[in-house]
């Protein structure tokens, strides 16, 4: 995973709407129908909020007999996850780092 895919999905995740979304889906697949019936948001608006993270990686349709479901993709949010936890720690040894110079002066 690059900055390069980092920057759409965290344009994507932007939105709160979608973190609803996604919120939503990790309780389960569900259509754009089911979505709209939990969420103050219309139908069509889902659909294109499904769109954005489709794109993006983060969810998948499944075909469920003439119904259309969304499922999260977990290894997606994982590996983002992972990517941000080295982030973090590599600020905290600069930190750190800058800490000890401070304190030695």
């Amino acid at each position: 995973m690059t900055t390069g895919t980092l920057v759409p999905m965290f344009a994507a995740l932007g939105d709160e709407t979608r973190w609803s979304i996604l919120a939503a889906l990790g309780e389960g697949d569900a259509s754009a129908s089911a979505l709209a019936g939990r969420l103050p948001v219309t139908r069509q608006a889902i659909a294109k909020h499904l769109a954005v993270l489709q794109e993006v990686g983060l969810v998948e349709p499944v075909r469920v007999g003439r119904e259309v479901r969304f499922r999260v993709i977990g290894a997606e949010l994982s590996a983002t996850a992972q990517k941000l936890d080295r982030i973090g720690r590599d600020w905290d040894r600069r930190l750190a780092a800058i800490k000890e110079i401070a304190e030695g002066l």
